[in-house]
């Protein structure tokens, strides 16, 4: 990164966390989510209380670090966590952060994702880079340096900007630029701040209901507004970049996002979109959708190392981010779920056995269990129905990462 982006980051450390809030919560999300990265990369068998090795390359404040830190703590004593950021101001946030955790897991250093070969590192099982392969010159010169820290069966759950949910974006910065590219970055916060204030509502970035991240804090703006160096990808351009480096694109989240039939219900067009590839229909659908403003998506070196419900009913789900009685009741009055994402709400219709599954879904029980426990309750009830029915709900509440799977490990 150049060294006007580290400045940046220096007076502005992104995101803008308060140490302290540790003792309240933990941030967690995606990528890096344990359970979710075991799901999409290691097939669900991922054993956390043996070793493991983890990079957060651009840490910003923590979020990720913090979160892997704690997640792998709760599981044992098998996991490291190496954070790396360009920031020092940055860093001290994230060190504090974890101090007041208590976390001993992870290990600070300051430098660029860029010297990742020149830094004696051994290699990683898994990488998180979120929101950093965007602010640099040559990206996939980045993607390169990370693939290279990459263990051969290791992932990385990657994260950057999108092109269309960020639309008024681009014109916004190069007005600002126009206005004052040359000033100290404190008199620009307060130019950016009178200009937003002053957009006519014809205006293109008051008009997108999904960037509001400038109204949090001053942190959040820069990073917004006034950044140096800032790029968004389309579906095809992400593609692209993975592509050379030897990594296959395992999935974009959440994957019904980049499902054409998550916003088309129309059979003729959706008929008219039967033998595109996935990454086609993907490129569709986030051209459909329009409120999509970040890609977030894993990547590894193995193909088929996501988790997939299989033929014997081995597999464990479990509900990532949902109670499952609360989820239970609503499903018995009405087998309807219905998401909202960026203010667009989405139906999906789902079949009569939804509530009994949701119902044994503890994150303890099998999928063949589940089905015995069923057909216990009505010997009628047939292994194809049960499976084509589990088959209908998994897709749909996976589609939005709520519904995910692991295997005990061997």
């Amino acid at each position: 990164m150049s060294d006007s982006v580290q400045d940046q980051y220096e007076t502005y450390p992104y995101p803008s966390r308060d140490p302290q809030d540790e003792k309240k919560r933990l941030i967690t999300g995606s990528p890096s989510n344990l359970d979710e990265l075991n799901h999409y990369l290691f097939a669900g068998r991922r054993n956390f209380s043996k070793p493991f090795r983890a990079l957060v390359a651009g840490g910003g404040t923590g979020d990720a670090a913090i979160m892997l830190g704690q997640q792998l703590m709760d599981r044992g004593q098998g996991g490291q966590v190496v954070y790396l950021d360009l920031s020092s101001a940055s860093r001290a946030i994230a060190e504090s952060r974890a101090t007041v955790r208590g976390l001993t897991n992870i290990t600070f250093l300051n430098g660029s994702l860029l010297d990742l070969p020149t830094l004696g590192l051994e290699p990683f099982d898994y990488i998180d880079c979120c929101g950093v392969l965007h602010h640099l010159k040559q990206p996939e010169r980045g993607l390169a340096a990370l693939t290279q820290a990459l263990k051969d069966d290791g992932g990385m759950g990657l994260m950057v900007y999108a092109t269309y949910g960020r639309s008024g974006l681009y014109p916004a910065q190069d007005m600002l630029k126009t206005l004052g590219g040359d000033l100290p970055l404190t008199a620009r916060v307060q130019q950016a701040e009178r200009l937003l204030e002053a957009l006519p509502p014809t205006n293109w970035l008051r008009r997108n209901p999904f960037l509001g991240d400038h109204k949090r804090s001053a942190a959040e703006l820069v990073d917004l507004l006034l950044h140096s160096q800032d790029r968004a990808y389309s579906v095809d351009e992400v593609a692209a970049l993975v592509s050379p480096s030897g990594l296959n694109l395992v999935s974009f989240i959440e994957p019904a996002r980049y499902r054409p039939e998550s916003y088309l219900k129309d059979p003729k067009l959706l008929a008219a979109l039967d033998g595109k590839s996935g990454l086609e229909q993907a490129s569709f659908a986030e051209k459909l959708a329009g409120n999509i403003k970040t890609h977030v998506f894993y990547a590894s070196r193995q193909n088929d190392c996501m988790a997939t419900p299989d033929p014997d009913g081995a597999a464990i789900p479990f509900l990532s981010s949902l109670d499952s009685a609360e989820l239970t009741r609503s499903l018995r009055k009405n087998p309807v779920l219905t998401i909202t994402l960026d203010g667009l709400p989405m139906r999906f219709k789902l079949p009569r056995l939804t509530a009994a599954i949701v119902e044994r879904i503890d994150g303890k029980t099998s999928v063949a269990k589940i089905f015995e426990r069923l057909s216990n309750l009505d010997a009628r009830l047939e292994r194809s129905s049960f499976n084509q029915q589990f088959a209908q709900v998994y897709e749909v509440l996976n589609g939005f990462n709520h519904l995910l799977l692991r295997f005990e490990p061997d």
